[in-house]
């Protein structure tokens, strides 16, 4: 039987985990700080890849990243370090790994002083999901550099604008699907 369901031509393909990870969390907006935190570290990790490498390697990731629990994470010493290194089961780039822990530090660092990371996320958007227009695909916008430019001032590592963006996209601080998507209205309600 086949899906006939129109989406985004991104997950328009016959990849049932794609279309699983579209239908189902793409563009919805997540207020989980936790959450939000993990899908900007895996955003992270996807930097010069294919999207459907870090998905397709999720679960190893949070084995490996003890479920992207930031405080774990945050201890995570050399040890850890070469320790992921060695797992095939995630994208092994030090840069990245190291990027991550210093990563789940900052936002430890945040919790501490009694700021949100969902309430620092939802700010720069006054907490309302804007809406892309359905037609254009964009890589950055004047949003996402200007975020990307505040976590990299708060030593966040691999948020460049575009990474950003496509966390805005997958977290739905922006419902970027396409016009004609048949989640477009779903996720906008």
């Amino acid at each position: 039987m086949t899906d006939k369901k129109k989406r985004c031509s991104w997950a328009s393909g016959d990849d049932a985990l794609m279309q699983r990870y579209h239908d189902t969390e793409w563009g919805v907006p997540e207020r989980d700080s936790r959450a939000l935190w993990e899908m900007l570290m895996l955003e992270g990790f996807q930097a010069g890849l294919a999207w459907i490498i870090v998905l397709r390697k999720r679960d190893e990731f949070r084995k490996a990243f003890a479920k992207f629990d930031p405080a774990k994470v945050a201890r995570f010493d050399e040890k850890d370090i070469v320790r992921l290194m060695g797992n095939p089961g995630i994208v092994r780039a030090r840069a990245k790994i190291e990027a991550t822990i210093a990563g789940a530090k900052l936002y430890v660092e945040m919790k501490k002083r009694g700021e949100s990371f969902s309430d620092y996320c939802w700010s720069f958007t006054d907490g309302k999901v804007l809406k892309g227009d359905g037609k254009a695909f964009v890589a950055t916008t004047p949003l996402s550099e200007l975020i990307s430019k505040d976590m990299k001032k708060r030593g966040f590592k691999f948020v460049g604008p575009t990474i950003v963006y496509a966390w805005m996209q997958a977290v739905g601080i922006v419902n970027d699907h396409s016009q004609g998507c048949f989640r477009r209205s779903e996720v906008g309600r």
